[in-house]
């Protein structure tokens, strides 16, 4: 079953080129459906890609910020026009749900806006000087090429946290979508080809992660390498950008511990906790991942969370829009998750609702799954699931429910439901964490600074933190009078 077989053409120093190697066709993981394919462009395609965007800098970086804003602008406003259009292919591509999936592209729009807004708020420094007669100036300049390797869960949202403050801060950018949701990306290529953004300053290569991720990132020519996905394949990208010093800026995976104390207002936490696993299908590295609840509540919690786990209405998004969640991305995927329920009802795990593969006949769907009687030493407590799991362990205490939340490899998001103030500022200076959400669903905003400790990544992204990841200090001592 098939939608295209004609191969997406790269987009490089503002034409359309044919990408070299072999193809890659891209699936419907809810229907399994060929969808498109798309080239897996080797190291000469790269090459071309980083000269292309390392020629048109200079240029680009002599622009006033204000202008570089304007060509944001012009970007976000065709994509304000074509929501649906946008929309309709990540669902296809992805299996996002609808309503989120155009929630992805107002934001990705939203977003390009907010850094343009940047463009004025850039700022350096001036140092008091220990000589007399002599003034420090800490200037801030970009990387030069940046290159942006996407993760498939946001596939469209990443494209502009990688290049709007790149390109608002005089960088210009390579751009590799994941191999599993290209064709928003080329789509999105398609729309800034219709803009007046100069040729070079935005390119596009598609491909593997080994194949052509590896030239991208073993390239000496480029500044910057910022990546959102695996802690695996992050650790291939630092060693492989070790080799020329490359700067890194990686978000990778998450363990998302949600405490809920036996003051919480357990009807807000169990909606709260569940809208945080089912979202997108539980695919999302900031969302909650396991349940520490003091034993006071824990039943009562369970019972809740398994209502709405039981009411969330899953299938196939191309065909149904008013879906709650749709499939996992492949099948590696499903059975990851499928593996680990079962290793955790083995290790003694009690499943209170779902633990199987739904059965629509087709795509890759697992359903909502709530299990209790969880240990710290399994590995569904302690391994990233990224899948619609909630595993649930008791504590005695919040200083116990802590511990267990900062015994783990990853240290991206937290999060605790309390309504005593004190104990959740207590939470706080006790998390390990870099971002902590206080009565609510684990969601950042794009002011403020997405980052992580640990094995979670280097680096941040958002905000005014995350748009100085694109830019390089400059000090200049000036000797005056």
């Amino acid at each position: 079953m098939s939608e295209s077989t004609d191969i997406e053409q790269n987009f490089i120093d503002g034409r359309f080129v044919a990408g070299g190697g072999d193809a890659i066709s891209v699936e419907n993981p809810a229907t399994q459906a060929t969808l498109g394919q798309i080239p897996d462009s080797d190291a000469g395609v790269v090459n071309d890609a980083v000269a292309a965007a390392r020629r048109a800098q200079p240029a680009w970086e002599k622009r006033p910020a204000i202008e570089r804003a304007g060509y944001l602008r012009q970007i976000s406003a065709k994509l304000r026009e074509r929501v649906a259009e946008f929309a309709d292919i990540i669902v296809r591509e992805q299996g996002k749900v609808r309503a989120l999936a155009e929630v992805e592209v107002n934001f990705t729009a939203d977003y390009i806006d907010y850094m343009a807004e940047w463009a004025r708020r850039i700022e350096g420094e001036v140092i008091e000087s220990d000589r007399a007669g002599e003034t420090i100036f800490l200037l801030r300049k970009p990387v030069g090429v940046v290159a942006g390797i996407l993760p498939w869960n946001f596939p469209f949202f990443l494209i502009a946290r990688k290049m709007a403050p790149a390109l608002v801060t005089g960088n210009t950018v390579v751009i590799k979508p994941s191999e599993e949701t290209p064709l928003n990306a080329y789509a999105f290529a398609k729309l800034v080809a219709e803009t007046d953004l100069p040729a070079g300053v935005f390119n596009l290569v598609g491909g593997r992660g080994a194949s052509t991720g590896d030239a991208l990132c073993s390239h000496p020519d480029v500044g910057l390498i910022t990546f959102t996905g695996s802690v695996a394949t992050g650790s291939r990208i630092m060693a492989t950008a070790a080799k020329n010093l490359t700067r890194v800026n990686l978000e990778l995976g998450g363990k998302a511990p949600a405490i809920v104390l036996a003051d919480a207002d357990l009807d807000l936490a169990a909606k709260a906790i569940c809208d945080s696993r089912t979202i997108n299908t539980g695919q999302v590295c900031n969302c909650a991942e396991r349940i520490y609840v003091e034993k006071s509540v824990a039943e009562p919690l369970a019972e809740k969370i398994a209502a709405h786990l039981k009411a969330t209405r899953y299938g196939d998004p191309s065909a149904e829009s008013d879906l709650d969640m749709g499939p996992l991305i492949n099948k590696a995927g499903l059975d990851k998750v499928a593996a680990m329920v079962e290793q955790a009802q083995a290790d003694g795990a009690t499943v209170v609702t779902g633990a199987s593969v739904a059965d629509l006949g087709q795509g890759y769907h697992y359903l909502p799954t709530l299990l209790t009687d969880c240990r710290a030493d399994m590995a569904i407590m302690r391994d990233e699931i990224f899948g619609p799991v909630l595993p649930m362990q008791t504590v005695d205490s919040l200083d116990e429910a802590v511990a267990l939340a900062n015994d783990s490899d990853y240290g991206l998001t937290s999060s605790i439901y309390t309504t005593n103030i004190n104990a959740a500022m207590q939470a706080v200076h006790a998390l390990q964490y870099g971002e902590t959400y206080i009565n609510r669903e684990n969601f950042e905003a794009m002011q403020g600074f997405h980052a992580g400790r640990r094995k979670s990544g280097i680096g941040g992204a958002d905000g005014k933190h995350g748009l100085y990841e694109f830019m390089e200090t400059h000090v200049v001592y000036m000797q005056h009078g």
